[in-house]
């Protein structure tokens, strides 16, 4: 984290106010994009609307404490990324703590040196690990995509899809940030091998549709080629 600010999000969860500010300021520095709440259920709520790639997470936190924050997270999502910090060196929270796949368990007062090296562990299994459910794909804004039962929720609320639509979203959440072209995706969905151009606007329609339907970008356009899940 020298020189250059990291091109991915961060959530910070602290219910002090006064070291909130002061590592949400150290961090902006480092990260392009900081987040930022004062308790568990907040940092909830942000978790969902943005989907971070790492959070530090403050074990000790009004309404949802940091662990059971995790778990909440951890029910879906294994790939977020999370350092978590406590004030004192508990082996009944260490133990639970063990279990949700953390980078890094941090003893208060933390070092920027610390700090540091547990976010550049955090960074580092980014770069280099992919690390996804089985079952579901985490999105923005409280949806996912039900590998199993080609599902998508808000909120565990299931949305209305027409079976093209399904088809499509299954053949794109099938390799998340591959690109399928207007031909993959037309030989999956229409079983048809030539097509013309009738067919390939009945595709762009039901792409714009959906994208109604999904959290904002997350349907990228790969100009002239196809599209595909950007994560």
């Amino acid at each position: 984290m020298i020189n250059k600010k990291e091109a991915y999000s961060i959530l910070y969860i602290e219910d002090e106010k006064d070291i909130r500010a002061n590592y949400v300021n150290y961090l902006d520095r480092h990260f392009e994009k900081v987040y930022e709440a004062a308790d568990g259920e907040e940092g909830y709520e942000k978790y969902k609307k943005n989907k971070p790639d790492i959070m530090i997470v403050d074990i000790n936190l009004p309404k949802l404490s940091g662990l059971d924050l995790v778990r909440k997270i951890r029910e879906n999502d294994h790939s977020s990324k999370v350092i978590m910090l406590t004030a004192h060196f508990d082996t009944k929270y260490m133990l639970e703590a063990t279990e949700l796949k953390l980078t890094k368990y941090l003893v208060k007062p933390v070092s920027r040196s610390e700090l540091k090296d547990a976010l550049n562990l955090a960074i580092d299994e980014l770069s280099n690990f992919e690390t996804r459910s089985k079952k579901t794909v985490v999105l923005k804004d409280g949806f996912y995509w039900d590998i199993q039962r080609e599902e998508l929720l808000n909120n565990n609320s299931s949305a209305v899809l027409t079976n093209k639509e399904r088809s499509i979203l299954s053949l794109l959440f099938s390799s998340i940030n591959t690109t399928f072209t207007y031909d993959d995706i037309i030989m999956n969905v229409w079983y048809e091998e030539s097509y013309d151009r009738d067919k390939l606007d009945a595709l762009k329609t039901i792409i714009k549709n959906l994208r109604k339907k999904l959290p904002k970008d997350t349907i990228k356009n790969v100009f002239g080629w196809g599209y595909k899940i950007e994560q």
